[in-house]
């Protein structure tokens, strides 16, 4: 048995260092997208915020449906912090396997939490990448997304503080 606890512990060490944080099911398996949706952080996102298999709810409003309405890019202000939905411009692969995806917004002027992005949209079960979340400021910070991101899918942050619009725009 010690022989087998041990080998988990191998294969989960690359994880941790992909995710900061704890490794979630999801994260293992990304086929359980399509039955369960991917965990929240609660101190990340604004309260009253619920995940769902391809959409983020945020004090009673679709993020999806937000976009329908608004366009991208697009933010919902709380009483504390702000979630930005981005629409994906383009996705290039880098030398080292991992992603630039081209975004509709300047993400580097708001306080982005982007170990919590994530897409909106539609459920992918493709194997999480490193993805640099772009246009902004080099070094760009790394997040993880799934390995199957595309031009057109929507990708939400959340923020810690308010973000006008206007500073999202390019």
């Amino acid at each position: 048995m010690a022989g087998r606890s041990e080998t988990v512990r191998i294969a989960a060490a690359p994880l941790r260092a992909a995710y900061p944080g704890s490794v979630t099911l999801t994260d293992l398996m990304p086929s359980l997208r399509r039955s369960i949706p991917d965990p929240l952080d609660p101190r990340r996102w604004p309260a009253r915020t619920s995940a769902t298999l391809d959409d983020v709810v945020v004090e009673g409003v679709s993020l999806e449906r937000l976009v329908g309405w608004c366009g991208t890019p697009c933010v919902h202000t709380c009483e504390v912090g702000a979630v930005v939905v981005a629409r994906v411009e383009t996705v290039e692969t880098r030398p080292d396997g991992s992603l630039d995806v081209w975004v509709d917004a300047e993400l580097h002027h708001c306080t982005a939490f982007l170990a919590e992005a994530r897409l909106i949209g539609r459920v992918s079960t493709a194997a999480d990448r490193r993805v640099a979340l772009r246009p902004a400021v080099d070094p760009v910070p790394e997040t993880m997304l799934p390995g199957d991101v595309r031009a057109g899918d929507l990708v939400v942050v959340p923020c810690a503080d308010a973000v006008r619009l206007r500073d999202l725009e390019r």
